[in-house]
């Protein structure tokens, strides 16, 4: 049996403890077998790959491709994954640009297939990296199957700091951030927005994110979230707020529901 992540408690306090036991946690999970067979075939087969449609077609490969961008959901599409790849990212009607989820984006642009002559699979180090971020997914995932919240507080604080580092515009980087189902889940829910936020006008939205941020978490631009500190604030409120949440739904009147529920009725 594989290695499960421990998670003796949800919410903040198991928040804290999964910080204090990453190292050794992670360490644990990755030296499982099957992380160990995938990873290695990857990092030994992955050289060789000059298309999209050779990878496509060799699904262990796929599968740690996939992975690494939290899309191993998508391993049975290969045609739309194919197509996700091919067109690139540097065309304004490619694929992934007129796409909601921006994973794809990132997927596609990793790969270079259809943005390079040589993709990106022909570098030295893109195995190592590939792999290195298949290992935290797949870890975070293990996470996710016991603690959805913790799941993605963890994908947040992993995938902030690489958004606010980047040289797009200010109003670029938060469309981003808007088009990342888990970073805006994690958002919109330390936010306080409603599940019907995101019908309304998509400037609307970005408009409302930025003075929200702004007033809740003093952040001024998304740069900020290159800091552990402000990143830190920004998990501790949506586990804080999916506690209360969740205490709401199972709290007394909830109990006593399921109770009345579960009494055997008489004929």
């Amino acid at each position: 049996m594989s290695f499960q992540p421990v998670l003796p408690m949800a919410g903040l306090a198991g928040w804290r403890f999964l910080q204090r036991t990453m190292d050794t946690q992670t360490a644990t999970f990755n030296s499982g077998a099957q992380i160990t067979r995938d990873t290695d075939y990857f990092l030994e087969k992955i050289g060789k790959i000059d298309t999209a449609e050779q990878l496509v077609s060799d699904r262990r490969l796929l599968r740690v491709a996939l992975g690494a961008h939290g899309l191993q959901s998508d391993i049975d599409n290969r045609f739309f994954i194919r197509k996700v790849l091919e067109d690139g990212t540097l065309k304004s009607d490619a694929l992934s640009n007129r796409l909601a989820d921006d994973r794809y984006k990132s997927f596609s642009k990793a790969f270079g297939f259809g943005d390079f002559p040589v993709p990106n699979t022909k570098l030295s180090d893109f195995g190592a990296k590939t792999v290195a971020l298949y290992r935290k997914q797949q870890f975070e995932q293990a996470v996710g199957e016991q603690d959805n919240a913790m799941r993605l507080a963890l994908n947040a604080d992993r995938q902030l700091p690489e958004i606010a580092g980047g040289s797009s515009s200010e109003n670029a980087r938060w469309f981003r951030i808007m088009g990342t189902a888990p970073l805006r889940e994690v958002f919109e829910v330390a936010l306080g927005l409603p599940k019907s936020f995101g019908q309304i006008d998509i400037d609307q939205q970005l408009q409302v994110f930025q003075e929200k941020a702004r007033g809740q978490l003093g952040l001024e631009s998304v740069g900020d979230l290159a800091r552990p500190e402000v990143r830190e604030q920004l998990v501790q409120r949506y586990l804080l707020r999916t506690q209360v949440a969740e205490a709401v739904v199972t709290g007394p009147a909830s109990v006593a529901l399921s109770l009345l529920q579960n009494i055997p009725r008489r004929n």
